[in-house]
């Protein structure tokens, strides 16, 4: 039977015929400290023979808190945007010997307050949590940036000659959907169109269907609808077929967050495209301290198919 007893670095140091100091050194790599490449050599592979693996609290305990980073998001908030942006998050954490640790549900005080007590994170981010007051850099130069993506869609139906546009929201409620929106209606303004209005497509089908006729009732000058991501999109075009609407004659429709599903439907879905795994590497790296200026943040765009 393989033996459960932890391989510790007094183990390491005999095995590699150093001592115990000289293996925290190179392990932890301290800059401080010239170690032989050779001896070097020999620690790391000793410590790879032996399966030694560092121990998390004792290490939390030398550098003040432990190398995991924590991300709160909400139930609901899950999309391709979202899934691109814990990925990018995770891999630059992952680089700099960091962990992400997702945490889905309600974020409150007191549940930071026991995840700081368990587990002493490096950082505890909030996905989203840039956008929460509208804002994005100070200076507003993120050009790759929530505030400037939505701004394509909403330039998009313009340069197609649209100038009554709403914006369909999901029915969960996000916090986000409440700064999409005020960047959509920036955005509407900027251009000089009517002012932007909104209405929300619920689930299910029946639910979507009967909201967008109401809307168009009491709307009738709106030829385009942006749409909060995908998702909505495609159940506003799933409505416009039960009322024997097309895209875009009577209604064109825009997503964003670019899916797989747009692609596939029919008529394909025009969307938005962001670059959500930059992003999440920011996020990381502003995590820990680390200098951003190297991340370059690909311009959102337009992919154009039939809908708009």
């Amino acid at each position: 039977m393989r033996s459960t007893t932890r391989t510790t670095l007094r183990d390491v140091a005999a095995a590699s015929g150093v001592s115990v100091t000289t293996v925290s050194f190179v392990l932890n790599n301290n800059p401080k400290q010239t170690i032989p490449i050779a001896t070097r050599e020999r620690v790391q592979q000793a410590a790879r023979d032996l399966g030694y693996v560092p121990h998390g609290t004792a290490r939390a305990l030398r550098e003040g808190s432990s190398r995991i980073v924590v991300l709160n998001i909400a139930i609901g908030r899950e999309s391709n945007y979202s899934r691109s942006y814990i990925r990018g998050l995770d891999d630059e954490l992952a680089a700099h010997q960091h962990v992400l640790l997702v945490k889905f549900g309600p974020s409150s005080a007191e549940s930071t307050r026991q995840v700081v007590d368990a587990i002493t994170p490096r950082a505890v981010l909030t996905f989203g949590e840039a956008y929460l007051n509208g804002n994005e850099r100070d200076d507003g130069s993120w050009t790759g940036g929530l505030a400037a993506t939505s701004a394509l869609q909403i330039n998009h139906l313009a340069s197609r000659g649209h100038t009554n546009i709403a914006m369909a929201l999901p029915s969960h409620g996000t916090d986000l959907r409440d700064v999409r929106l005020r960047f959509a209606r920036e955005s509407a303004a900027a251009l000089d169109l009517a002012p932007l209005t909104s209405f929300t497509m619920p689930s299910p089908r029946d639910a979507g269907t009967d909201a967008l006729q109401e809307f168009r009732a009491s709307n009738p000058t709106v030829t385009a609808v942006a749409a909060f991501d995908d998702d909505v999109a495609l159940r506003t075009l799933a409505a416009m077929r039960d009322l024997k609407l097309t895209a875009p004659r009577d209604l064109a429709v825009i997503g964003f967050d670019a899916t797989e599903y747009g692609a596939l439907a029919t008529p394909p879905l025009t969307t938005v495209h962001t670059d959500a795994e930059a992003h999440g590497r920011l996020a990381a790296r502003g995590a820990l301290g680390i200098d951003i200026s190297d991340v370059d943040l690909i311009p959102g765009r337009v992919i154009v198919r039939a809908t708009a």
